[in-house]
């Protein structure tokens, strides 16, 4: 259908012209591990000048406003990354930002978010969740970036796609985490206009998978029995229509882990990899382990580091992996 929405190749090559103003292209690394599915590659975005991804779709997406816009401020939605993301490019190009901030959001990341000069109000999930699919919140003024339903912002976060491309031509699939689908749907679009036949699939946790939900019904759907985790970046209450328009036809499907194979996924790559992993990055990892992304070259994605360290050591001491 021509009225479909489309990130288009064009749109992709001209964000790599200006992610790396602010962000780094980064490497990928074999994961060598003796029960993986296939060959496993991990796609180190935690080493990004803020810890994610998430960078790369908020520089692109403020860089492209008018000066009228920039002078009037922006402000975000974010459980930590994607405030950390925006406060960065607005720092860089001189914006004033604020951010809401989901109240389950760690220390770390808040730290961070107020490190980068931005203004934070926290509010509960619900409230954040309600401001997200509005796009509006009584408390701010000035431009909502969306941290993910926004085409300029999936361009900046595709330009992941065209460096696995670059770095691993015959990769067989992709696993990326999926929150509200901005990170998945971006490498997504580069495969379908580069390499269709690469698979591309979005990791959920057990305790928030709408997108799982949304493949079942074939359509974009609620989860109804959400639960907060230690999975902070990942599993949204719902999938919104917009990116369900995009993910129903460039995503191979949902995998779907339990919050013991993300912990132990986090615990293998750190003793194999010396990487830290945070929850959402974790559950890419172990969809990739799980043998549901095929038995070829996966490329797992590793979102983001940002995890508070007692946490992560509390979630990995007890992995017994091998060295």
């Amino acid at each position: 259908m021509q009225n479909e929405r489309n990130i288009s190749l064009e749109s992709i090559l001209a964000a790599r012209e200006r992610v790396y103003q602010a962000a780094v292209r980064t490497p990928m690394v074999r994961l060598y591990y003796e029960d993986a599915p296939g060959e496993i590659y991990l796609k180190l975005e935690s080493i990004q000048p803020i810890g994610s991804f998430k960078l790369r779709g908020a520089y692109n997406a403020i860089a492209l406003l008018s000066a009228e816009d920039r002078a009037r401020g922006v402000w975000t939605i974010s459980a930590g990354n994607a405030a950390q993301g925006v406060a960065l490019s607005a720092k860089i190009l001189g914006i004033r930002c604020d951010v809401l901030v989901m109240d389950t959001a760690p220390a770390t990341k808040l730290e961070a978010i107020t490190r980068l000069g931005a203004g934070i109000t926290k509010a509960p999930f619900d409230e954040c969740w309600t401001a997200l699919t509005e796009g509006k919140h009584p408390a701010f003024q000035g431009v909502f970036v969306h941290p993910f339903d926004d085409d300029n912002f999936i361009a900046g976060n595709a330009t992941i796609g065209l460096e696995i491309l670059e770095d691993l031509p015959d990769v067989t699939s992709v696993v990326a985490a999926f929150g509200g689908g901005g990170l998945t749907c971006g490498i997504a679009s580069v495969m379908a206009a580069l390499r269709p036949d690469v698979k591309v699939y979005g990791a959920e946790p057990e305790t928030a998978s709408p997108l799982e939900l949304s493949f079942q019904k074939g359509s974009a759907q609620k989860f109804p029995d959400w639960k907060a985790s230690w999975v902070d970046g990942s599993g949204g209450k719902s999938v919104l229509p917009g990116m369900w328009e995009l993910s129903r036809r460039l995503l191979a499907g949902s995998i779907v882990v339990t919050l013991e194979e993300a912990r132990l996924a986090m615990g293998i790559v750190a003793a194999r990899n010396h990487v830290i992993c945070e929850g959402a990055a974790a559950c890419a990892v172990a969809a990739g382990l799980s043998g549901k992304a095929g038995s070829g070259k996966i490329v797992c994605v590793v979102s983001g580091g940002n995890i508070d360290l007692s946490r992560f050591s509390e979630l990995v001491s007890s992995v017994g992996v091998e060295r």
